[in-house]
Protein backbone atom coordinates (compact mmCIF):
# COMPACT_ATOMS: atom_id res chain seq x y z
CA UNK A 1 0.00 0.00 0.00
CA UNK A 2 1.07 3.19 -0.96
CA UNK A 3 0.62 6.74 0.66
CA UNK A 4 -0.05 10.45 -0.12
CA UNK A 5 -1.12 13.64 0.64
CA UNK A 6 -2.26 17.08 -1.20
CA UNK A 7 0.16 19.68 -1.12
CA UNK A 8 -1.37 22.16 -3.16
CA UNK A 9 -4.93 24.74 -2.93
CA UNK A 10 -7.01 22.26 -4.52
CA UNK A 11 -6.76 19.14 -5.99
CA UNK A 12 -10.06 17.48 -8.28
CA UNK A 13 -10.85 14.07 -7.44
CA UNK A 14 -12.43 12.67 -10.88
CA UNK A 15 -14.78 9.55 -11.33
CA UNK A 16 -11.78 8.27 -14.13
CA UNK A 17 -8.33 8.46 -14.90
CA UNK A 18 -9.21 11.40 -17.16
CA UNK A 19 -8.91 15.21 -16.82
CA UNK A 20 -12.84 15.32 -18.87
CA UNK A 21 -13.77 13.27 -16.52
CA UNK A 22 -16.64 13.72 -13.92
CA UNK A 23 -15.57 15.75 -10.97
CA UNK A 24 -16.95 13.79 -7.75
CA UNK A 25 -15.08 15.79 -5.00
CA UNK A 26 -11.61 17.62 -4.01
CA UNK A 27 -8.65 17.24 -1.51
CA UNK A 28 -7.96 20.67 0.07
CA UNK A 29 -3.94 21.20 1.31
CA UNK A 30 -3.24 18.81 3.69
CA UNK A 31 -5.55 15.90 3.31
CA UNK A 32 -3.97 12.53 3.50
CA UNK A 33 -4.97 9.52 1.85
CA UNK A 34 -4.62 5.54 1.02
CA UNK A 35 -3.09 4.96 -2.96
CA UNK A 36 -5.02 2.24 -4.45
CA UNK A 37 -3.94 1.56 -7.51
CA UNK A 38 -1.26 3.73 -9.81
CA UNK A 39 -1.25 4.01 -13.34
CA UNK A 40 1.40 6.13 -15.26
CA UNK A 41 -0.25 9.22 -14.87
CA UNK A 42 -2.93 8.68 -12.09
CA UNK A 43 -4.16 7.28 -8.63
CA UNK A 44 -7.11 5.81 -7.38
CA UNK A 45 -6.93 7.03 -4.02
CA UNK A 46 -8.95 6.67 -0.69
CA UNK A 47 -9.58 9.92 1.43
CA UNK A 48 -8.73 9.20 5.13
CA UNK A 49 -11.41 11.87 6.53
CA UNK A 50 -14.61 10.26 5.20
CA UNK A 51 -13.00 6.98 2.87
CA UNK A 52 -14.39 8.46 -0.06
CA UNK A 53 -12.58 7.23 -3.36
CA UNK A 54 -11.54 8.76 -6.98
CA UNK A 55 -8.82 9.27 -9.24
CA UNK A 56 -6.09 12.08 -9.10
CA UNK A 57 -3.38 13.01 -11.52
CA UNK A 58 -0.06 11.96 -10.63
CA UNK A 59 1.39 15.08 -10.88
CA UNK A 60 -0.91 17.00 -8.10
CA UNK A 61 -0.17 15.15 -4.77
CA UNK A 62 3.14 13.90 -2.71
CA UNK A 63 4.08 10.38 -2.06
CA UNK A 64 4.08 9.82 1.91
CA UNK A 65 5.94 6.94 4.22
CA UNK A 66 3.41 5.13 6.08
CA UNK A 67 4.50 6.13 9.21
CA UNK A 68 4.12 10.10 8.10
CA UNK A 69 0.53 8.86 7.04
CA UNK A 70 0.09 6.95 10.48
CA UNK A 71 1.32 10.00 12.69
CA UNK A 72 -1.18 12.49 10.63
CA UNK A 73 -3.82 9.87 10.93
CA UNK A 74 -3.74 9.55 14.57
CA UNK A 75 -3.16 13.12 15.21
CA UNK A 76 -5.38 14.03 18.46
CA UNK A 77 -5.98 17.89 17.84
CA UNK A 78 -6.41 18.86 13.83
CA UNK A 79 -5.72 22.40 13.18
CA UNK A 80 -8.27 23.14 10.43
CA UNK A 81 -7.93 26.90 8.44
CA UNK A 82 -10.76 29.17 9.59
CA UNK A 83 -9.95 31.97 6.89
CA UNK A 84 -11.49 32.30 3.94
CA UNK A 85 -8.12 32.51 2.06
CA UNK A 86 -4.90 32.18 4.06
CA UNK A 87 -1.10 31.31 2.92
CA UNK A 88 1.46 28.61 3.02
CA UNK A 89 5.04 29.61 2.85
CA UNK A 90 6.82 26.72 1.33
CA UNK A 91 10.94 25.84 1.56
CA UNK A 92 11.57 28.06 -1.44
CA UNK A 93 10.15 31.29 -0.41
CA UNK A 94 6.80 31.46 -2.31
CA UNK A 95 3.34 31.52 -0.79
CA UNK A 96 0.80 29.44 -1.71
CA UNK A 97 -3.04 30.31 -1.06
CA UNK A 98 -5.04 27.74 0.97
CA UNK A 99 -8.85 28.17 1.41
CA UNK A 100 -11.09 27.96 4.23
CA UNK A 101 -11.04 24.12 5.26
CA UNK A 102 -7.89 23.17 4.69
CA UNK A 103 -5.47 21.00 6.96
CA UNK A 104 -2.87 22.51 8.88
CA UNK A 105 -1.61 19.67 10.96
CA UNK A 106 0.84 18.29 7.89
CA UNK A 107 2.36 22.07 7.10
CA UNK A 108 5.96 21.32 8.55
CA UNK A 109 5.72 18.14 7.84
CA UNK A 110 5.78 19.56 3.96
CA UNK A 111 8.54 22.00 5.03
CA UNK A 112 5.81 24.40 4.80
CA UNK A 113 5.25 27.43 7.43
CA UNK A 114 1.84 28.46 7.79
CA UNK A 115 -0.09 31.85 8.00
CA UNK A 116 -3.54 32.76 9.52
CA UNK A 117 -6.15 31.78 11.94
CA UNK A 118 -7.07 28.00 12.79
CA UNK A 119 -10.03 26.28 14.22
CA UNK A 120 -9.05 23.28 16.78
CA UNK A 121 -10.78 20.43 18.14
CA UNK A 122 -14.72 20.31 18.62
CA UNK A 123 -16.35 23.71 18.85
CA UNK A 124 -20.28 24.20 20.28
CA UNK A 125 -22.94 23.18 17.87
CA UNK A 126 -23.75 27.11 17.54
CA UNK A 127 -20.14 27.75 15.82
CA UNK A 128 -21.82 25.94 12.84
CA UNK A 129 -23.96 28.61 11.84
CA UNK A 130 -21.53 31.35 12.04
CA UNK A 131 -18.97 29.11 9.62
CA UNK A 132 -21.94 28.00 7.29
CA UNK A 133 -22.41 32.21 6.61
CA UNK A 134 -18.95 32.78 5.59
CA UNK A 135 -19.82 30.10 2.34
CA UNK A 136 -22.99 32.61 1.24
CA UNK A 137 -23.11 33.10 -2.06
CA UNK A 138 -19.99 30.52 -3.13
CA UNK A 139 -21.66 29.18 -6.39
CA UNK A 140 -22.62 25.65 -6.79
CA UNK A 141 -19.92 23.58 -8.21
CA UNK A 142 -20.47 19.68 -8.60
CA UNK A 143 -17.96 18.13 -6.94
CA UNK A 144 -17.05 21.46 -4.96
CA UNK A 145 -15.64 21.92 -1.27
CA UNK A 146 -14.51 25.46 -1.81
CA UNK A 147 -16.11 29.33 -1.21
CA UNK A 148 -15.04 29.63 -4.75
CA UNK A 149 -17.17 26.49 -5.71
CA UNK A 150 -19.61 24.22 -3.55
CA UNK A 151 -21.86 21.37 -4.15
CA UNK A 152 -24.85 20.52 -1.06
CA UNK A 153 -23.35 17.99 0.82
CA UNK A 154 -19.84 19.54 0.30
CA UNK A 155 -21.19 22.65 1.67
CA UNK A 156 -22.23 20.83 5.09
CA UNK A 157 -19.47 18.13 5.49
CA UNK A 158 -16.38 21.40 5.27
CA UNK A 159 -19.09 23.37 7.78
CA UNK A 160 -18.77 20.55 10.21
CA UNK A 161 -15.71 19.31 9.45
CA UNK A 162 -13.95 23.24 10.54
CA UNK A 163 -15.98 22.96 13.34
CA UNK A 164 -14.65 19.07 14.22
CA UNK A 165 -17.09 16.96 13.66
CA UNK A 166 -17.76 14.57 10.95
CA UNK A 167 -19.90 14.17 7.45
CA UNK A 168 -19.69 11.50 5.03
CA UNK A 169 -19.18 13.37 1.68
CA UNK A 170 -22.53 12.82 0.19
CA UNK A 171 -26.02 13.79 0.78
CA UNK A 172 -27.49 10.38 1.09
CA UNK A 173 -24.35 8.90 3.19
CA UNK A 174 -24.91 12.20 5.31
CA UNK A 175 -28.53 11.08 6.18
CA UNK A 176 -27.61 7.85 7.73
CA UNK A 177 -26.15 9.61 10.30
CA UNK A 178 -27.57 11.38 13.57
CA UNK A 179 -30.74 10.95 14.97
CA UNK A 180 -34.65 11.67 12.56
CA UNK A 181 -36.55 14.35 14.50
CA UNK A 182 -40.42 13.83 13.96
CA UNK A 183 -41.20 17.36 13.54
CA UNK A 184 -39.33 20.66 12.25
CA UNK A 185 -40.42 22.52 15.25
CA UNK A 186 -38.08 20.02 17.49
CA UNK A 187 -34.82 21.17 14.97
CA UNK A 188 -31.71 23.54 16.34
CA UNK A 189 -29.91 25.85 14.79
CA UNK A 190 -27.15 23.51 12.45
CA UNK A 191 -29.24 20.58 12.35
CA UNK A 192 -29.48 19.12 9.20
CA UNK A 193 -32.64 18.96 6.50
CA UNK A 194 -32.57 16.18 3.41
CA UNK A 195 -34.48 16.61 1.03
CA UNK A 196 -35.40 13.93 -1.98
CA UNK A 197 -36.28 13.61 -5.27
CA UNK A 198 -39.62 12.19 -7.47
CA UNK A 199 -37.96 8.81 -6.88
CA UNK A 200 -37.64 8.89 -3.16
CA UNK A 201 -33.52 9.33 -3.66
CA UNK A 202 -31.83 11.77 -1.34
CA UNK A 203 -30.31 14.60 -3.34
CA UNK A 204 -29.96 17.29 -1.63
CA UNK A 205 -29.00 19.01 2.10
CA UNK A 206 -28.87 22.02 4.06
CA UNK A 207 -28.28 23.46 7.86
CA UNK A 208 -31.24 24.54 9.43
CA UNK A 209 -31.00 28.01 10.71
CA UNK A 210 -33.40 29.95 13.79
CA UNK A 211 -36.85 30.90 12.67
CA UNK A 212 -37.47 28.68 10.15
CA UNK A 213 -34.85 29.82 7.85
CA UNK A 214 -32.22 26.97 6.11
CA UNK A 215 -28.51 27.75 4.58
CA UNK A 216 -28.13 25.54 1.70
CA UNK A 217 -26.52 25.55 -2.04
CA UNK A 218 -29.07 26.00 -4.57
CA UNK A 219 -27.16 28.04 -7.81
CA UNK A 220 -24.95 29.67 -5.11
CA UNK A 221 -25.20 29.20 -1.13
CA UNK A 222 -28.37 30.74 0.00
CA UNK A 223 -30.80 31.08 3.17
CA UNK A 224 -34.24 30.43 2.17
CA UNK A 225 -37.50 29.70 3.97
CA UNK A 226 -38.24 25.81 5.45
CA UNK A 227 -41.52 24.06 6.46
CA UNK A 228 -43.15 20.72 6.84
CA UNK A 229 -43.40 20.74 2.70
CA UNK A 230 -39.65 21.45 2.11
CA UNK A 231 -37.74 24.87 1.11
CA UNK A 232 -39.25 28.00 -0.19
CA UNK A 233 -37.54 29.82 -2.49
CA UNK A 234 -39.32 33.73 -1.69
CA UNK A 235 -37.81 35.11 -5.15
CA UNK A 236 -39.69 32.56 -7.66
CA UNK A 237 -42.75 31.75 -5.37
CA UNK A 238 -41.89 27.96 -5.43
CA UNK A 239 -40.74 25.28 -3.20
CA UNK A 240 -37.72 24.03 -4.55
CA UNK A 241 -36.64 21.28 -2.39
CA UNK A 242 -39.27 18.38 -1.03
CA UNK A 243 -38.46 17.63 2.87
CA UNK A 244 -37.51 14.17 3.49
CA UNK A 245 -35.87 14.10 7.06
CA UNK A 246 -34.37 16.19 9.50
CA UNK A 247 -31.16 14.91 11.57
CA UNK A 248 -29.65 16.00 14.67
CA UNK A 249 -25.85 14.88 14.36
CA UNK A 250 -24.53 16.70 16.98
Amino acid sequence: MQYGICPLSIVPIRTNPDDCAEMSSQLLYGEHFKVLESRKKWSKIRSAYDKFEGWIPNNQFRFIAEEVYDQIDNQVSQKISSDIISHICTNDGMLLPILLGSMINSSALLNHTFEGNVCMDQNPKESLVDIAVMYLKAPYLAGGKTPFGIDCSGFTQMVYKINGHMLERTAEGQSKQGEALSFIEESEPGDLAFFDDNEGVIDHVGIILKDNYIIHVNGHVRIDRIDHTGIFNSEEKLYTHQLRVIKKVI
